[in-house]
C-alpha cells in the first residue's frame, strides 16, 4: 500500500509561482508512474500531469507552464507552477499507479491534496 502526502500549496498571485511536492511511503515508488490531478470547486478531477521514467505528459492548459519531476532517493515527485493564472485555482492531487494515462481510473493511490489559490 502507497501512501502519499502532498505539500506546498497556498495562495499566490498571478503570474506567481509554487512549488509541490509529493511524498510517497510504502512502496518502490521508482515502479510507479506518478502524476498529478487538479479539482476546482464544481468541476470534475482534472489531468494536470505524469511522468514515467523521463517521459512526461501534460494537459494543454499547463504545458509551457507547470513542470512535472521527481526525485527516486527521495521517493518524491513534484510539480514546479509557473506563470500561474486564476482559472489554475483547484485542490491538487498527487497521484501514483502502474498505467502512463490521462484519467483518474488509470491511478491506484491517491494524497489527500493540497489547496492552490492563485489571486488576480
Amino acid at each position: 500500500q502507497v501512501q502519499l502526502v502532498e505539500s506546498g500549496g497556498g495562495l499566490v498571485q498571478a503570474g506567481g509561482s509554487l512549488r509541490l511536492a509529493c511524498a510517497a511511503s510504502g512502496g518502490t515508488f521508482s515502479n510507479y508512474v506518478m502524476g498529478w490531478f487538479r479539482q476546482a470547486p464544481g468541476k470534475e478531477r482534472e489531468f494536470v500531469a505524469a511522468l514515467r521514467w523521463d517521459i512526461r505528459v501534460y494537459a494543454d492548459s499547463v504545458k509551457g507552464r507547470f513542470t512535472i519531476s521527481r526525485d527516486n532517493a527521495k521517493n518524491t515527485v513534484y510539480l514546479q507552477m509557473n506563470s500561474l493564472k486564476p482559472e489554475d485555482t483547484a485542490v491538487y492531487y498527487c497521484a501514483a499507479g502502474q498505467r502512463f494515462g490521462r484519467s483518474r481510473y488509470d491511478y491506484d493511490y491517491w494524497g489527500q491534496g493540497t489547496q492552490v489559490t492563485v489571486s488576480s
